[in-house]
């Protein structure tokens, strides 16, 4: 199935943050407009690899987040797996090391090489968005989260990977080290209207975006509204609004 999608709605990730296959494939008809979705730790357990094809034969991209993290040759099987099933962008966390990274971004390009397919954009997880510089020091880092958050980018792009999960208050700083071509995904994405929960360091999809986000992680503000698809077109008329403001401003 092939579904047609905007330039602003093919930058917002919905998150799946549901426990069942059910909740998780009604939300996914809900929301024809989604190009993107998020599978994340609870989902994928529960569901299994099969749901991320049930998504992709619905005409959807599938973002599985399970922040892989174990021996090199563990997270390159793993990796390759996610190749299997289609998955368009898979993280890994950069705290693994530089070898576990390394093999993770070989096994992704030897897979799809050999499936003769695109292989996923592999993101680096370097400092959980429910964290903040004082729960930081409390888990024995000396330095502040965004110092953090920019040694574990490096390290990414010195092993092989696409881009960084990273809070959108460090967009500004990873935009100045890495560049444009290294892929930012900003999770932690609150509308003005919707209640912050649990994320530390968030900002609104138009500030974001502005600051200069690739993709844009949201979950309960869409998935939790009285009406998801609603709610969904709502930050796709703000976020369109800022990028035409912005480019009148630039002519």
């Amino acid at each position: 199935m092939e579904l047609a999608f905007g330039a602003a709605a093919k930058r917002i990730i919905v998150a799946l943050d549901v426990a069942t296959k059910e909740k998780a494939l009604r939300l996914v008809n809900e929301l024809p407009e989604v190009q993107w979705f998020k599978i994340g730790l609870e989902l994928f357990t529960a569901c299994g690899p099969f749901l991320v094809e049930e998504i992709r034969n619905l005409g959807h991209r599938v973002f599985l987040d399970l922040k892989l993290h174990d021996i090199p040759n563990t997270v390159a099987g793993a990796v390759r797996a996610a190749v299997r099933h289609g998955v368009s962008l898979l993280t890994l966390h950069a705290s693994g090391g530089k070898e576990m990274l390394r093999r993770g971004a070989e096994a992704a390009k030897e897979e799809a090489n050999r499936l003769q397919t695109s292989p996923p954009k592999l993101v680096a997880v370097t400092v959980l968005t429910s964290l903040n510089d004082q729960q930081a020091k409390e888990i024995g880092w000396k330095e502040g989260v965004e110092a953090q958050v920019l040694r574990l980018s490096l390290l990414a792009r010195e092993s092989g990977l696409d881009g960084t999960v990273c809070s959108a208050r460090e967009i500004s700083l990873l935009r100045a080290e890495m560049g444009r071509d290294w892929l930012l995904v900003t999770p932690g994405i609150r509308p003005t209207w919707a209640a912050a929960q649990d994320q530390q360091r968030i900002l609104t999809p138009v500030e974001a975006v502005s600051l200069g986000a690739d993709y844009l992680v949201i979950g309960r503000p869409i998935t939790a509204a009285e009406s998801p698809r609603e709610a969904f077109q709502r930050i796709v008329k703000e976020v369109e609004a800022s990028s035409h403001a912005s480019d009148r401003k630039n002519s």
